[in-house]
């Protein structure tokens, strides 16, 4: 008896590890990998109509090839998304990560009090949902009812429209870094943390000031957190949806299309064909992809070269 379960318990214990992944495994086929393969798979397809499209078998779906493909890189109400995403992420990706990197710059100094009343207040606007975020800020947009404009009315100033025209670009990217530079901060600070104290400490000993601690000591330790919120940022910035539709109803300026998920949305939900919509998604996820991968090869490949030095 005692043999028997001495053999069997090694088999026990190697599989042990499995056993666990399977829950993260089948989540990961279910609410991953399956939509994606299914995604994939319409994207190649498309509906024929025969006659008036009347009837039982007038409406028959065939195999397209890459015909949706070719025509979702040459729509242009694609393009002119991407392009408008382009110059927002120019706006949003700098500001939050260097408002990220200053909050947890200050954050870390010795002669901030109140530190995790602060923290907490920086953090606050994340945990906030986005939608919510979008209708708080696009009534401070309203000129009818935001009290920044009544009080810009009583001082005799300028009253801009913050939702028309290239002050768009300004009032949607100042919901993305008002919601995301809390995350960011959270991320920068955990690894200025992490720095043992005897660098500071060193550091002193040498001379160094606060701020040449800051610039030669602090921010190159962070570079890979710095790596990575910009990372996050790049993938949330190429997948803005909620702030433009939200600001929709508000202003004539966005359009169903003003973004490349808006356009997917809309030629799925809206004009009812989703292979169309399939094949755009599966080009935005491969963009997506191909930047997020060429971006960390290029990180991992500096550091390699920082580090043979």
């Amino acid at each position: 008896m005692t043999s028997t379960t001495a053999r069997r318990r090694p088999y026990g214990v190697k599989g042990a590890p499995y056993a666990f992944l399977i829950p993260a495994i089948a989540l990961f086929l279910l609410f991953f990998a399956l939509p994606i393969g299914y995604a994939v798979h319409l994207s190649f397809r498309k509906v024929e109509v025969s006659g008036l499209g009347l009837g039982a078998g007038a409406r028959e779906e065939v195999w397209a090839g890459l015909q949706n493909y070719t025509d979702a890189l040459t729509d242009s109400e694609l393009l002119d998304g991407a392009l408008r995403v382009l110059g927002y992420g120019c706006v949003v990706v700098p500001v939050m990560l260097g408002l990220a990197l200053l909050f947890a710059l200050m954050l870390d100094s010795e002669r901030v009090r109140f530190t995790p009343v602060t923290r907490l207040a920086i953090f606050l606007p994340y945990a906030i949902p986005g939608v919510v975020a979008a209708l708080l800020w696009g009534f401070l947009y309203l000129p009818d009812v935001s009290p920044f404009y009544f009080v810009l009315d009583r001082l005799g100033l300028p009253q801009p429209d913050l939702l028309d025209g290239g002050p768009l670009y300004l009032a949607l990217a100042n919901i993305a870094v008002w919601g995301g530079t809390g995350f960011n901060m959270i991320v920068i600070y955990t690894s200025l943390r992490a720095i043992p104290a005897e660098v500071y400490e060193a550091a002193k000993l040498d001379g160094a000031s606060p701020l040449q601690i800051a610039l030669r000591i602090k921010i190159p330790m962070v570079a890979p957190s710095l790596v990575l919120t910009f990372f996050f940022s790049i993938i949330a910035t190429l997948q803005v949806f909620n702030e433009p539709t939200t600001l929709k109803p508000l202003t004539n300026s966005v359009s169903t299309t003003w973004s490349p998920l808006m356009k997917v949305y809309q030629d799925a939900f809206g004009k009812g064909d989703i292979h169309a919509a399939a094949a755009q998604a599966a080009i935005i996820a491969l963009v997506t992809l191909v930047l997020s991968f060429g971006f960390l090869r290029a990180a991992n490949r500096r550091n390699k070269q920082e580090a043979a030095r």
